[in-house]
């Protein structure tokens, strides 16, 4: 089988005009008080270090006291037009702490660190350079999956709320520890993680592309994982590429997964998340309907990707009508489609 790299780092694509309207109608698309440009204005930098001393590839930034004292000003204005729909009576109460840039990733993201003065709480946001593909994926992620989502988007910047979670490389190595009830669950939830990642063709969900939020529950623990990146949204050519269960980083759920459940479960939980997604789709009908007509007319990958995509889903599915679609957005919208046929399919004995 061949590895599940990326053919090569992915290329951002500009918003087209049919996107733009979409995001004003939904409210995505706000005038911003600040440009992604406008954090480079940064004077040093220092790499970024984890309570183990281990490099994160993130770099803290430093700006001069001026500039800092004006961008701190507009960063607690965006937070506050992503958080409280613009209140500005919350910025006198909100500080930036700190400003760190990711060394890697495609969208070059700077992380914020806003800290309430009145008791010291913290949060997060990101601010990107805009690619589609990624919004498509945010889109999807608010319309197909249980998660709400929420960002802004000026021009050529997308700002991003920050999803609270263990990274799911971290998880592995420190939360696998459990007793069966809850090996179980976790196996579970990789399951149903899985579909939603395969039906909408969200791409490279290796480890350190999600995280998992635990919560405490009568008995156990609930298990929810959530993408954080979504810049491989119908992006690659390769289906493997769409199911987490063929990445090696993710090894050691899918173990849980093999120990624990027998093939008739696994499709029960696979058919569970499908009739869920049906609802969803349903429920958000019109919206997701205009989504993919943009996506529909949007060049969000190559011409050569989309035809090897198109031919391998055909044969997965055993239905040729995916060998003639001409763009990203049309496979998506077969794909929904035979989940609302329940038409889709995923071999149990792919769960390797």
């Amino acid at each position: 089988m061949r590895g599940n790299k990326p053919s090569k780092k992915k290329v951002a694509f500009a918003v087209n005009p049919s996107l733009n309207d979409y995001l004003s109608k939904y409210n995505r698309r706000i005038k911003l008080p600040l440009q992604y440009e406008d954090m480079q204005r940064h004077i040093a930098s220092v790499p970024l270090l984890d309570k183990t001393g281990t490099d994160t590839l993130w770099e803290t930034m430093y700006f001069d006291e001026w500039e800092l004292k004006e961008i701190g000003r507009d960063l607690c204005h965006i937070y506050a037009l992503l958080k409280t729909d613009g209140d500005i009576q919350v910025i006198d109460h909100l500080q930036v702490a700190q400003i760190d840039f990711c060394t890697f990733g495609n969208t070059n993201p700077y992380r914020i660190r806003i800290i309430n003065k009145l008791n010291d709480n913290y949060d997060h946001f990101y601010i990107k350079k805009i690619d589609s593909s990624r919004i498509y994926g945010l889109e999807l992620e608010e319309l197909l999956s249980p998660n709400q989502i929420g960002y802004l988007v000026d021009k050529n910047t997308l700002i991003e709320e920050h999803i609270a979670g263990i990274p799911g490389d971290d998880f592995m190595k420190a939360h696998l520890a459990v007793d069966e009830f809850n090996e179980i669950r976790i196996a579970k939830e990789f399951i149903k993680f899985t579909e939603r990642c395969f039906v909408r063709l969200l791409g490279d969900m290796r480890s350190y592309n999600y995280i998992v939020d635990i919560t405490p529950d009568i008995e156990g623990s609930q298990y929810r994982i959530r993408a954080i990146d979504f810049d491989q949204q119908s992006y690659e050519g390769r289906k493997n590429f769409y199911l987490p269960q063929f990445f090696k980083e993710n090894n050691p759920i899918i173990a849980l997964g093999m120990a624990h459940l027998s093939p008739e479960t696994v499709t029960q939980y696979q058919l569970e998340e499908r009739s869920l997604i049906a609802r969803r789709a349903k429920i958000t009908k019109g919206r997701l309907n205009l989504l993919l007509n943009c996506m529909f007319k949007d060049q969000i990958s190559s011409d050569k990707k989309i035809k090897q995509l198109g031919l391998e889903l055909a044969d997965h599915h055993k239905n040729k009508s995916f060998e003639s679609c001409k763009s990203m957005g049309e496979i998506v919208f077969k794909n929904v489609q035979l989940v609302l046929q329940k038409e889709f399919t995923q071999s149990i004995l792919e769960l390797k």
